[in-house]
């Protein structure tokens, strides 16, 4: 019973600091769902290629810039979701199979 109570309190922080539950941080779906944030994000298909992340990530950093009265936090929002779809398409190689 105590065991129980530990692990549903351990559950309740980590909801409390990171925001989501334990089994949503990890495992296949928080992979697929972090390259669908990232994809929605900059507007894009799950098949873009390399040059349309690249145009896409370009063209939200014209609307999001602190010179343009955007935060740094959506510069630095908008730079991770570029790395993680481009981290996809070079862990599947160079003719986007794998």
């Amino acid at each position: 019973m105590k065991f129980l109570f530990l692990a549903a309190l351990a559950c309740l922080a980590v909801k409390m600091l990171a925001g989501r539950w334990p089994w949503e941080l990890w495992g296949p779906n928080a992979k697929k769902a972090a390259e669908k944030r990232a994809r929605n994000l900059l507007g894009l298909r799950a098949d873009a290629g390399y040059y349309e992340i690249i145009d896409a990530h370009r063209r939200l950093l014209v609307k999001v810039h602190p010179d343009r009265g955007g935060t740094t936090d959506a510069v630095h929002e908008a730079n991770a979701a570029r790395d993680l779809l481009l981290a996809r398409i070079s862990s599947r190689g160079p003719d986007g199979r794998g």
